[in-house]
């Protein structure tokens, strides 16, 4: 299936679907952090939304840190590696990143297995909004991996809005087909813990950010200006849809709950 670059009515409907309240059930509600999700009628994958408000950052600051992929490795403990491919355009490229599945253990208990993710991603600030999103793309290149599980990034992507001088809300919408049986704690675990933790975790890199950066290449910021952009090119055609019935099911249901890592304190 051919790959389309996300245009003004791909973001519009993202915006419209963080900020709607309707079928959308609230999963967890706690320290600033509110966690919903949608079961979808056509799709078997519920989508997860996420909201928090970040007091003492500026919405352009969290769209540097969603963007930088240097920083990301300071503070995203759950990303086993990530990479640039290439670009497509002045505001969309393709990526590689890989993770634990299960929080806070780099080696998955068997027979879990850790997720990774080609996705094509676009962004576009819009006056006092900011929204990154991507998709999952097939790259000749960089098919699946022996030691992981190829997950498909359906939709997912951040919505950046400013609340005034200092202060802003991030939005995180998710629709990911993991691959593999999974067991329901497994996914009840990701709504009620792993979701909420990471919205903490990126507003605390947020508030670091700007000290980190005035000693890390400032000015070096090709999300904002393509002409620092040094990717080599790659072509839409190069690229096909990636979607979960082309990829195999790993059977993971027998993993134990009793696996869990004691890092769920937060």
């Amino acid at each position: 299936m051919p790959v389309q670059i996300p245009d003004d009515s791909d973001f519009s409907s993202f915006k419209d679907q963080c900020l709607s309240s309707e079928g959308w059930i609230s999963r967890y509600n706690k320290g600033g952090v509110t966690v919903w999700c949608r079961e979808e009628e056509s799709r078997s994958v519920q989508k997860l939304k996420m909201r928090i408000v970040c007091k003492d950052v500026t919405a352009e600051t969290l769209y540097d840190v969603l963007h930088d992929t240097n920083y990301r490795r300071k503070w995203d403990t759950n990303m086993i590696d990530t990479y640039d491919i290439g670009r497509l355009t002045a505001n969309a490229d393709i990526g590689y990143y890989s993770c634990q599945f299960v929080s806070g253990l780099r080696k998955c208990p068997s027979p879990l297995k850790n997720r990774d993710f080609v996705t094509m991603r676009s962004w576009l600030p819009l006056g006092n909004d900011y929204l990154i999103i991507n998709y999952s793309v097939k790259h000749p290149q960089h098919p699946p991996k022996k030691d992981y599980v190829r997950a498909v990034s359906l939709l997912t992507g951040y919505l950046i809005q400013s609340n005034g001088a200092n202060c802003s809300t991030l939005y995180y919408l998710t629709q990911v087909d993991p691959k593999g049986s999974l067991p329901k704690w497994v996914v009840n675990r990701v709504s009620q813990f792993v979701a909420p933790k990471a919205m903490r975790k990126i507003y605390k890199a947020s508030l670091k950010y700007p000290e980190w950066k005035r000693k890390h290449n400032p000015n070096l910021k090709p999300w904002m200006f393509p002409e620092q952009n040094t990717l080599p090119c790659v072509s839409v055609s190069e690229l096909t849809l990636q979607r979960a019935d082309s990829l195999e099911n790993i059977d993971e249901s027998g993993l134990s709950e009793e696996t869990r890592h004691s890092d769920e304190e937060t």
